[in-house]
């Protein structure tokens, strides 16, 4: 498979029931696509580092036949590297095996090698070589809550990972379970869960057992989180102490995808479904939503998008790069996935009939050499 070389271009990493795609750009509107890699295996997670060199993609890659790992490739997806011996392995006393890798989070500059992972079963893990070996985290594992975290309706995952810049404060969040937060990084973990509603629980304000679909970080007000429930929308001042809902303006408050500005105050997306029960955009209508004032406003952004859409958004089908205007991205169950160059004001189609998107990831990676024309692993 050739390359071309590129000054300014983007990768778009588009990861489905059956396997990853990759998508390259020199001006967010116009895009080329290769795939698909690891055909026939979900890919429920992505991670794109860019702290090297050379970008680092890494994805959780889930075969009926093989099992879950994490593989990774340092060329854009012209090769893949899987360990011998599986990325992610349990410990033998845990009596426990690994079922999927639901999120992968490269940590800050600042810790270059150091790659985050949330699983199924629920735990974190923590790597110190790029992705290629990961270690779980025993204070969560052996945290006294674990045996009644429950899964949600598509598993039990631990799915965001939200690390401070001092690498001392982390946030996760797991369905279900709510949110946790280590001050220590990642010694000890205690619920953070008071204002955050679990109405289909006999005590609606439980300290833990939120079904939280996704959180995210204010890149510019240190201890803001925001949160998208299974129903409620969410903001947190003080490091997840005390929650506030933020839901009034959007047409529902019920969806899974939360993302922030990487590095603007008060500004982020959500996609509005209409409610559990009934998994579709409110009316079929199709439309990103940006608050930027912290959840006290909401847009509604539909240019570009279809007139009418049944599926739904799902919590890690969603992302944004760190370019100015930043991009804006996502992808449905439908297999379209939409791109935006100005933060979501307007739309393009990146591409349609792809298998059920389950994970979208961008990334600006100026002068790397992006592959040209199809590949397949």
């Amino acid at each position: 498979m050739g390359t071309m070389a590129n000054a300014e271009s983007y990768i778009l990493a588009i990861g489905t029931k059956k396997g990853l795609w990759l998508a390259h750009s020199t001006d967010r509107k116009e895009w080329s696509l290769n795939g698909p890699h690891f055909l026939m295996s979900e890919i429920p997670s992505i991670g794109i580092d860019t702290r090297g060199d050379s970008p680092r993609i890494m994805v959780g890659v889930r075969s009926e036949h093989w099992g879950p790992t994490v593989a990774h490739s340092d060329d854009l997806g012209a090769t893949w590297t899987e360990p011998d011996q599986g990325a992610i392995s349990f410990p033998k006393d845990t009596e426990a095996a690994l079922e999927r890798v639901w999120q992968i989070y490269p940590d800050a500059e600042s810790r270059p090698g150091v790659v985050w992972a949330g699983c199924e079963p629920i735990s974190v893990w923590k790597s110190t070589d790029g992705g290629e070996h990961f270690e779980l985290n025993r204070g969560l594992w052996d945290h006294p809550h674990r045996s009644e975290w429950g899964a949600g309706y598509g598993g039990a995952a631990a799915h965001s990972i939200v690390v401070d810049p001092s690498g001392e404060k982390v946030h996760i969040a797991m369905s279900t379970g709510g949110v946790y937060r280590s001050l220590d990084g990642g010694a000890s973990w205690e619920a953070r869960n008071k204002g955050i509603s679990a109405y289909f629980m006999p005590d609606p304000n439980p300290e833990f057992g939120q079904c939280v679909h996704k959180i995210a970080a204010d890149a510019a007000v240190d201890g803001r989180l925001y949160a998208q429930n299974h129903h409620g929308v969410y903001r947190t001042d003080d490091g997840g102490e005390n929650w506030e809902s933020i839901a009034e303006g959007l047409p529902a408050d019920f969806g899974f995808v939360m993302l922030t500005h990487p590095r603007r105050s008060g500004t982020a997306w959500v996609v509005p479904l209409k409610a559990d029960g009934e998994r579709i955009p409110p009316d079929a209508r199709l439309a990103v939503h940006r608050t930027d004032d912290a959840g006290g406003t909401w847009k509604r952004l539909e240019t570009g998008l279809p007139d009418h859409e049944y599926n739904a958004v799902l919590r890690d089908a969603a992302a944004v790069d760190t370019a100015e205007p930043v991009g804006v991205y996502f992808g449905t169950r439908g297999g379209e996935v939409y791109a935006s160059a100005d933060e979501g004001e307007s739309f393009t189609e990146v591409v349609s009939h792809l298998p059920d998107v389950l994970c979208v990831r961008a990334a600006v990676v100026s002068g790397a050499a992006v592959p040209a024309g199809a590949a397949s692993a």
